[in-house]
């Protein structure tokens, strides 16, 4: 969605290339995102290409991609937590065996 977002030109083989994922791939989740109400597709009007559609989110869009992203941030956040917990509880197990 966030490739959307910055880039709603974009084709589907285009997205495909930047996601690494097959066309029909990016089709299937496209009409999922569109059936679902979260992006929207519209011909280019101007455009020379017959099929161009421009890809927008939706406002139900953007909110979802809010949603993940908050807690992609929180999953992120906490597992660094446990890595800084981890990191210093090392630290005083050499401390503790008389280790810098």
């Amino acid at each position: 969605m966030r490739l959307l977002a910055e880039n709603p030109e974009l084709t589907q083989r285009e997205l495909a290339e930047a996601l690494g994922i097959s066309l029909g791939a990016t089709n299937y989740c496209l009409r999922a995102l569109i059936d679902k109400g979260l992006v929207k597709a519209e011909n280019f009007r101007k455009s020379h290409r017959k099929r161009a559609y421009l890809y927008t989110l939706t406002p139900s869009g953007i909110a979802e991609k809010l949603r993940v992203t908050r807690a992609f941030l929180a999953r992120k956040q906490a597992e660094y937590e446990a890595i800084e917990r981890e990191i210093e509880q090392l630290r005083q197990e050499l401390q503790e065996e008389g280790r810098p």
